[in-house]
């Protein structure tokens, strides 16, 4: 009888583990689209998305408190006593600023219940926690008239699944249409504009941050709503950082990737044949290194480096992967962005596979010719990519 228990007991927790992982799967990408700018951009968010966005406070008020075993007001509340970023965001991104206000009026929720959902890398940078960030990026500048690309696996906590949103913001005035991931009251993850222009993230918690910089989702949307080249990259060169962060920009037919600290912004540029950039979540050549991650500086004989570590894994398979070719197509930047080499530290994370977090979303940027979006609400290898195409 026991036996027989035993083995009811482990059908029902095998289908209901199935029944879960196929559950996980019928994600759908939320659309929405949104113009203006400033104040009532913020408001419509707010207001088209108030039960989600409600949803997701109540979510991350649940994750942090469980996490850091502290209720998660008085998580906020330190936070804030930390942070000194208004003054920086009304300085140099003044609307978005006021955006994070009209999101918060238009959902009905505190203001600073959303502008934490917008310091998505800062509130990491603060409870110092290197785990929680696993995002893969590529580039692909154009070489001989082929097809330009940026692409990556935006990777974040799992309490986020489900609410996967693409938001569509129309052009207005210099301001060009733009294509934004994100997640219901956060106003950007990645993004592009109908001119060509567009930029992938992934945070270097090695590198020192600053209290009083300018967040990286600030940074991410002055980005792609800008179009001079000129403009962009001395944007991102001379700005204060917030955080340590990896920014890999696509100006049309040419890639930069950017590894920024709070004191440098020193660009990666690998030698090799075809252009490509990659990047994980480690420094490899800005050496700006909080005291405690001595061990990630990137001057060091590579020997004394943890490459053993995800990060390190990771990266190796993406520059595999991506140097096998003279001529990148989207096909191999897709069969990169699902690989799994190394089973224990795969590019493409599952929700059963991620401890702390999962492939939240996976973008390709096709920023040539006419620029399109393709992405994937989840892992890439759970669903296909759908195109999306600006109205121009």
């Amino acid at each position: 009888m026991k036996v027989k228990s035993f083995l009811m007991l482990t059908v029902f927790l095998c289908t209901f583990i199935y029944a879960a992982e196929a559950q996980s799967t019928k994600r759908e990408l939320k659309q929405i689209t949104l113009s203006g700018r400033g104040y009532d951009l913020g408001l419509q968010h707010g207001q088209k998305l108030k039960k989600e966005i409600g949803e997701i406070v109540d979510l991350w008020k649940k994750s942090t408190t469980r996490a850091l075993r502290k209720d998660s007001d008085i998580v906020l509340e330190e936070f804030f006593a930390y942070a000194n970023f208004a003054e920086t965001i009304k300085k140099l991104t003044p609307e978005l600023y006021h955006e994070v206000r009209g999101i918060a009026n238009g959902s009905g929720q505190r203001f600073n219940d959303i502008m934490v959902l917008n310091l998505l890398d800062e509130f990491w940078v603060f409870i110092e926690n290197p785990e929680n960030h696993h995002c893969s990026d590529v580039g692909v500048p154009s070489v001989n008239g082929s097809p330009s690309y940026i692409a990556q696996n935006m990777d974040i906590e799992t309490y986020t699944d489900g609410y996967q949103t693409l938001i569509r913001l129309e052009a207005e005035g210099d301001s060009p249409e733009q294509l934004i991931l994100t997640h219901p009251g956060l106003i950007a993850l990645n993004g592009m504009n109908e001119k060509g222009v567009g930029v992938c993230v992934n945070t270097i918690m090695q590198l020192k941050a600053s209290s009083s910089g300018l967040p990286v989702a600030f940074m991410i949307r002055k980005i792609i709503d800008s179009t001079k080249k000129e403009d962009i990259l001395n944007f991102v060169k001379t700005s204060k950082h917030a955080s340590g962060q990896n920014y890999i920009i696509g100006i049309r037919g040419e890639v930069y990737d950017f590894e920024a600290s709070t004191n440098k912004v020193v660009r990666f540029k690998p030698d090799n044949e075809n252009g490509t950039v990659y990047h994980t979540n480690h420094p490899i050549v800005n050496d700006d290194i909080k005291p405690r991650h001595e061990r990630f500086a990137p001057n060091q004989p590579e020997n004394k480096l943890p490459v053993r570590s995800n990060s390190y894994v990771r990266l190796d398979a993406l520059q595999k992967r991506m140097n096998s070719t003279s001529r990148v197509t989207d096909d191999l930047i897709k069969k990169t962005l699902r690989s799994k080499d190394d089973p224990n530290n795969p590019v493409c994370v599952n929700r059963r596979e991620g401890r702390f977090g999962f492939t939240f979303a996976s973008v390709i940027m096709t920023l040539t010719g006419q620029p399109y979006l393709q992405i994937t609400p989840g892992p890439g290898d759970e669903s296909e990519y759908k195109r999306v195409d600006f109205e121009k």
